[in-house]
Formats: C-alpha cells, sequence, structure tokens
C-alpha cells in the first residue's frame, strides 16, 4: 500500500518535472540554469538553504556559483571529489544533504542542502525526487551544450561562407593578370588561413616529372608536406599538365590534428576554382566566364529560396500570406513568419543594401541568428542590438540591413514592434484609420557600436490589417522613370479592405507590374500581408 501512495505522488509530478526540465533547457548560460535549478528544488523540497559549487576539472577548486542563502568557506568540506554521482544524508547537521554531479563536459557540480522549513528529514520520496531532479539537470545541461555548439556551428559556417566569397572574388580578379603565380600563391595563402593549415603546397606535373611548385610559407620542404601524417590533398588535370595540391598539419588550441570534413570541402571547392581560373585564361572565353556565374547565381538561389518560408505558418483567427519576386536571380530581400510558441509569432522583413550573393550572404547571416536569438525571451531592442553588431562585424562597409520585426500575441493581438531604418510599416485599422509603425533606429550594421533603439506597442484588433513591405514597391518604376510612390501604394492599400491576405498580396503584385510596364525592375519585391479576422 505505502509503495502504491508512493507511486501515485511520483506521478503526479511527472508534469512538473517535465516543466522544470523545458524551463532548464531555456537558460541563457550555465549559471542561469544552476540557479533555475536551485529555485526547482527549493520548490520541490520547500528549502531556502541550498547553495550550488562548481569544479571546472576534477583538481580544481570548488567555487560557489549560486546560492539562495548566505554561505561559509568552510562549507565546501561537505562536498566530495567522486567522479560518480555521490549524494550524502546528514542528521542533525548543518546541512542535510551533499551531493556531487558529475557533468557531461567533465567538471563537477556540487550542492548542499540545508534544513527543510518544517524541520522534517528526507523521506523516501524526498530521496527519489533528488534522483528524477538531478537525471532532469543533467539531461537539460546535456541539451544545453550540444544548443551551444549548434550555434557556434551555425556562426563558423557563416564565416566560412562569407572567407569563401571573398576568396572567389579574389582569385576571379588575380585570374586577369598575365602571371599564373599570382594566383597560385593567392589561393596556398588563402587556403592555409581558411584551413589553419601549417603549410600548403602545389606542385604542377606532367606525367611524374615536376614542372613548378608553389608553397606558403616560402622555401618549406615539399618531401615534409606530401609525407605528413596529417595530411589533406586535392588535384585537376588541364591539357598535358596535373595540378596537385596539399595541405599539413592542422593548427588546433589542442595542437596538430587532421583536417576536418570542412576543410576538405574548402580545398576541393578552391582547387575547383583554380582550374576554372586556368580554364577562363586558356580559352579567353567570356561565354564560359558567363555560364560559370550563372551556375553559381543558381546555387545561391536555390540556397536562398530554401532560407525564404515555402509556406507561412497558420495563426488561429488571422490571414497571413507573403511574396519575394526578387529583380536577379538572388536578391537581398528577406521575410519570414516564425512560430515562437505559446501563440505568439515574429513576424519579420528586412532589405539588405545591394544584390547578388554579397546580400544573399547577408541574408543567411541575418536568417541564423534571428534564429538563435528568438529562442530567448529577450527583449527585442536587446536582440536588435546583437544583430547590428554581428551584421557590421559580416559584412562590408558598404552594406547593412534595414529590418522590422514585430512579436504578436495572438490571443490579445497585442504586437511588440522594432523598426530599424526600414519603411514605415502599415497597420490600417477596421474605422480606416491608417497608423505608420517606424519607432526603432538605423540599419543593421551601419555602426560597431550600439545606437538607441526605440521599441513600440499597438494592438491589432479584428478587422484590422497589418501590410509589410520593402522599397521595390513604392520605387518601382515605369519607362518614363516615374516611381509607384508611398501615396499610390496607400492608396491601393486603403482601397482593397475586403480582400484575402492572397488576393492582397496577388493584386498588388500586378498592379505594381502594369505600372512598370516594359521597364526593368530594378528592386526586389518583399510583401508580408496580416488580416485579424
Amino acid at each position: 500500500m505505502e509503495n502504491n501512495n508512493l507511486v501515485e505522488k511520483l506521478s503526479l509530478q511527472v508534469e512538473s518535472f517535465q516543466e522544470g526540465f523545458e524551463v532548464l533547457c531555456n537558460s541563457f548560460s550555465f549559471v542561469e540554469m544552476v540557479k533555475k535549478f536551485l529555485h526547482l528544488m527549493g520548490g520541490n523540497f520547500i528549502i531556502t538553504d541550498i547553495s550550488a559549487y562548481h569544479k571546472r576539472r576534477n583538481d580544481s577548486e570548488w567555487k560557489v556559483i549560486a546560492s539562495l542563502k548566505s554561505n561559509s568557506p568552510d562549507d565546501v568540506s561537505y562536498l566530495g571529489d567522486s567522479k560518480e554521482l555521490s549524494i550524502k544524508y546528514f542528521e542533525n547537521d548543518k546541512f542535510d544533504v551533499s551531493l556531487t554531479l558529475p557533468l557531461s563536459d567533465k567538471s563537477l557540480l556540487g550542492i548542499l542542502i540545508g534544513q527543510k522549513l518544517d524541520k522534517s528529514e528526507f523521506s523516501d520520496l524526498d530521496k527519489i525526487t533528488l534522483q528524477i531532479l538531478l537525471q532532469i539537470f543533467d539531461s537539460a545541461h546535456k541539451s544545453f551544450l550540444n544548443q551551444r555548439k549548434e550555434k557556434e556551428l551555425i556562426f563558423e559556417l557563416n564565416e566560412k561562407v562569407l572567407q569563401l566569397n571573398n576568396l572567389v572574388d579574389t582569385l576571379i580578379e588575380a585570374s586577369r593578370y598575365d602571371k599564373r603565380s599570382v594566383l597560385f600563391e593567392l589561393a596556398l595563402e588563402r587556403l592555409a588561413s581558411l584551413t589553419n593549415a601549417s603549410s600548403a603546397l602545389l606542385q604542377i606535373k606532367n606525367k611524374d616529372e615536376i614542372r613548378q611548385s608553389y608553397s606558403f610559407p616560402h622555401n618549406i620542404d615539399a618531401n615534409e608536406v606530401i609525407s605528413s601524417e596529417f595530411r589533406a590533398e586535392s588535384s585537376f588535370n588541364f591539357h598535358d599538365l596535373s595540378y596537385h595540391f596539399f595541405l599539413a598539419e592542422k593548427e588546433t588550441r589542442s595542437g596538430i590534428t587532421n583536417f576536418n570534413d570542412l576543410d576538405k570541402l574548402l580545398l576541393d571547392a578552391i582547387t575547383r576554382q583554380v582550374q576554372s581560373s586556368i580554364e577562363n585564361e586558356h580559352l579567353n572565353n567570356q561565354a564560359i566566364i558567363k555560364e560559370k556565374m550563372e551556375q553559381e547565381l543558381n546555387v545561391a538561389a536555390s540556397i536562398q529560396q530554401r532560407i525564404l518560408p515555402e509556406k507561412l505558418p497558420s495563426i488561429g483567427g488571422y490571414d497571413l500570406a507573403g511574396t519575394n519576386i526578387p529583380s536577379r536571380e538572388v536578391g537581398g530581400d528577406y521575410y519570414n513568419c516564425i512560430d515562437l510558441g505559446n501563440g505568439k509569432f515574429a513576424i519579420i522583413i528586412a532589405d539588405v543594401a545591394g544584390k547578388g550573393i554579397g546580400a544573399a550572404l547577408l541574408v543567411n547571416t541575418l536568417d541564423a541568428a534571428l534564429s538563435s536569438y528568438l529562442e530567448f525571451d529577450v527583449p527585442l531592442t536587446e536582440m536588435t542590438d546583437k544583430l547590428n553588431k554581428l551584421i557590421f562585424k559580416s559584412s562590408p562597409s558598404d552594406k547593412f540591413i534595414t529590418f522590422f520585426i514585430a512579436v504578436l500575441d495572438s490571443q490579445s493581438g497585442k504586437l511588440d514592434i522594432v523598426n530599424a531604418g526600414h519603411n514605415p510599416i502599415l497597420l490600417l485599422r477596421k474605422n480606416g484609420s491608417l497608423e505608420k509603425l517606424d519607432a526603432g533606429g538605423v540599419g543593421l550594421g551601419m555602426f560597431d557600436f550600439s545606437t538607441p533603439l526605440t521599441g513600440q506597442q499597438t494592438t491589432m484588433n479584428p478587422g484590422d490589417r497589418l501590410f509589410l513591405y520593402t522599397d521595390g514597391i513604392p520605387e518601382a518604376m515605369n519607362e518614363n522613370e516615374e516611381e509607384y510612390s508611398d501615396e499610390r501604394m496607400e492608396k491601393f492599400f486603403k482601397q482593397n479592405i475586403t480582400a484575402s491576405s492572397k488576393e492582397f498580396v496577388d493584386i498588388l503584385v500586378k498592379d505594381v507590374k502594369n505600372f512598370s510596364g516594359n521597364a526593368e525592375q530594378s528592386d526586389d519585391i518583399t510583401v508580408q500581408y496580416l488580416i485579424r479576422k
């Protein structure tokens, strides 16, 4: 009977354990996670005297990182150094429980638990609950580490993509010179930089005879590179010559190691680019160059299309639609609607200054950063400031992004808004009055320091309509170089208040194209339209 009661009590706690796990997983840092865990334990055992300590390594000193009550330096004597989970229970002592939890990153978490407020001892149910809570923390900590590694990988990949783009531009420019040595030396130098290789080597052979050899750094022993235990290779043939690239000994904080898959992809990509440069120089045919560029643009366009939403989420009580029509193969506009859970949605539109691959890469960076930052419940102004610093570091001086974000609470209709240099977003009330949402600051990436940002809040009531757009609509020009204009766009917005979101987007794009006639589309056209039913 007693066991049945125990099982019943534990069953009732399962839901709270799940909520606790989700709370811990959403922590911004390890210290914040530990603090939340202490509050979780305090709530379960009705205790206010709990302290947490941390060891980065088994041979380092305990350091207090969180406490619900003041602690003494002598308290650490209650903690052990076990490499396995250790829980000790005391009677008539300063603490009721001392525990040491080894974590997956090889560090140790120590926790000291004082007496309960009702002075009762730890029951069998309390001990089982404590075991479960420790397992929950261990699982949440592993999830936290995995999420952090994923975010680091995202930023690392974006950095590599930007570096590779710069390298491709440099190689194309170098291929215009008569001296191929400039091309080869530049390729080896950048390869070593991108992959952290100790040395890089290029051998040009006719059958087995070495005709030319280039290296970075200069005057290295070619045999040492070729015979290195940690080596990566790539090659191609052109006419009667073969070109062999070698990388040796990847340098890391932990010492010399082998090259990873990303390093090999970069090596192959740069080898192919060198091959293309040689072919272009030999053929001297602009049609070949144009074809290769079109292939690159098609790849970039397909990547960008995967970033833009294939289908916007369905929001109960609302009608949402959007579209993006780039002026070239790849554009610099971005829009999305991201489900944040709990009935909240982030509605976003952005426009990169400039077009082409450079703008598309910045769109990629913005999308990856948003996916990371929106996981944390931070004020929009603070998040926008972080985005500004990231975009500044990731872009040249002539590139920046105008950016608008509104977080919608679909139940109440409340909108939390920041506009960073974007066109005023239009909110048409049911009674026909038009409001412009432009509170915010300058565009992302214009300055490398924090700029004052002003948030704005409003509410969408039933019958209200929200119109997000980029300047490709009001600045669209006809053959007489006349602009479509903000006035015409706002008038069109007011005149079509009976259309559904999808109908409005379609007829607006049609109206812009009818106005432009045969004039070339000079900018990307992007629209997102939301109606509260």
